[in-house]
């Protein structure tokens, strides 16, 4: 199975240790973010990645290099001139996705994301729905919401003092927090006609508006933290010793 690890992010809000080394190569409890993140998809059966970088390029290189790539093959996308967010990001890493005219589904991971999510029952998840993407969501307080309808298909989002964005008609659509976790069908990538800098949030949106299914997982009874900020990473900290996270 593949996955890919979006590790492009300039980590700004890590400052200042991503002054000098890229967010991916940030370390909790003596491993960095991207091995933490690739041993957990290598738990679940992940064979061989793709690592998006931007910030600090060369460091996450020589770092795989140094490890011998985890064991796996892993292959290095470069956005050099240019950061393209999380669907620009996708799209140039595509084909390493559809070689061989692949159907298998992928992972798509944030490198700052710390969960227990049951990656497994997720996959099957995806199979069961038949859908193009599936994603991770929980319930908690966020500034963004994804909107989803009662068979647990993505219909709009929501933003912070803004009106709901529908693109499908959906009464009383439950408003959910993306964590940063997706299984893509490779079929979905030939369906991106976005083009530069862009979110994949946005071609989900576009593609569930024209009647193709971008489902939920509902992760709510699992660990999850972003690792995005200086304190989020002492409270992870915090969590492993309280044993919440293993």
């Amino acid at each position: 199975m593949k996955a890919m690890i979006l590790a492009a992010g300039l980590g700004t809000r890590l400052r200042p240790l991503t002054d000098t080394i890229p967010k991916a190569l940030v370390e909790l409890r003596g491993r960095t973010l991207l091995e933490i993140a690739i041993d957990r998809l290598k738990s679940f059966g992940v064979t061989e990645f793709m690592v998006n970088v931007h910030h600090h390029a060369e460091k996450i290189a020589g770092f795989l290099q140094s490890r011998n790539n985890f064991g796996v093959r892993i292959e290095v996308s470069r956005e050099d001139d240019l950061l393209l967010d999380t669907g620009g990001g996708l799209r140039k890493a595509s084909w390493f996705f559809l070689e061989k005219n692949s159907n298998e589904p992928f992972f798509l991971h944030n490198v700052d994301v710390l969960s227990s999510i049951d990656l497994r029952k997720m996959l099957e998840s995806h199979k069961k729905s038949s859908a193009l993407a599936t994603l991770a969501v929980m319930q908690r307080a966020s500034s963004r919401q994804l909107l989803f309808d009662h068979r647990n298909f993505l219909v709009g989002r929501r933003k912070e003092n803004q009106p709901d964005e529908l693109v499908l008609p959906a009464r009383d659509p439950q408003p959910l927090a993306f964590c940063g976790i997706h299984i893509i069908s490779p079929e979905l990538l030939q369906k991106i006609s976005e083009d530069g800098v862009f979110s994949i949030i946005d071609t989900y949106l576009r593609l569930a508006g024209g009647g193709e299914r971008i489902s939920a997982f509902r992760a709510d009874s699992f660990y999850w933290r972003d690792l995005g900020r200086l304190e989020d990473l002492q409270q992870a900290e915090a969590d492993y010793k309280k044993g919440l996270i293993s």
